[in-house]
């Protein structure tokens, strides 16, 4: 059967993934700060420009203002984009008085604004990616779950594929990343590890439904001018990437302990 699938703009990563993420996928980034997850979302937007898709951005964590530098930075102008009406950058963390703030970092109110982003900017496939989706039950952390999954359910009925970040901490037992893990089609996670005093970044295709992605995680750089680079596939041992025992015990425990919050 013929999946329709939507590149993310980095070739070497739609390979993995057997040509690009399927249409309609609520696909979770997960990983620790500074690992690349915000500069995904501006090549997967920035490939549904090219594409003529309706794109809209959310930022939790940097101003909309932010956001724009950063694309410039790899070569991509979403300011024209926005004066062309094929982006909207509704920012979440400023409170600005504009069309495209939120005043508060409520579930309900995201997606009514998303869906209002999606009515001015018409009808057709559109992509959306929230940086981050975490952001919104960072105080009520047991709500994961059920915050994800409105968020999905919401949104595949406006034709939307979906991009949403979630932070993961590796040194607290709140790996904020688990309530949009249970729920996602696809999980990509980012790592970072410090080798000979140099931090090397990793990516990894956990989750892919409907997909024969890469097993294999494969490092990855980030350059400017271009943004993203997948470098090749990793050669370590297991044990030199796995998290130690203690840390990824007091994951799971925290993780039984939030479902059972969720009973």
């Amino acid at each position: 059967m013929s999946i329709e699938r939507l590149s993310i703009g980095i070739p070497e990563l739609d390979k993995l993934i057997g040509g690009g993420i399927p249409k309609g996928f609520f696909v979770a980034v997960t990983g620790e700060p500074g690992t690349g997850k915000t500069i995904l979302g501006i090549h997967f937007i920035a490939k549904g420009i090219e594409e003529e898709d309706k794109c809209i951005f959310v930022t939790t964590e940097e101003s909309k203002e932010s956001i724009i530098r950063q694309a410039k930075q790899f070569g991509i102008n979403f300011e024209d984009a926005i004066k062309m009406k094929k982006l909207i950058i509704i920012d979440a963390l400023m409170g600005l008085e504009d069309q495209w703030s939120l005043k508060s970092l409520e579930i309900e109110s995201l997606l009514n604004k998303i869906i209002e982003a999606k009515k001015e900017l018409g009808f057709g496939k559109s992509r959306v990616v929230i940086d981050s989706l975490s952001a919104f039950w960072l105080d009520k952390p047991a709500m994961a779950r059920r915050f994800s999954y409105t968020t999905k359910k919401v949104l595949a009925k406006w034709d939307f594929t979906i991009m949403a970040t979630s932070q993961y901490a590796i040194s607290t037992a709140d790996a904020f990343g688990f309530g949009i893990e249970h729920i996602a089609d696809g999980i990509i996670r980012f790592r970072r590890f410090v080798r000979n005093g140099v931090l090397r970044r990793f990516i990894l295709i956990e989750k892919m439904r409907q997909t024969a992605h890469s097993l294999h995680m494969h490092e990855i750089t980030i350059i400017d001018g271009k943004g993203l680079i997948i470098l090749g596939p990793v050669q370590e041992r297991k044990e030199d990437v796995s998290l130690p025992k203690h840390v990824t015990e007091k994951i799971l425990k925290s993780i039984k302990e939030k479902e059972a919050e969720l009973g």
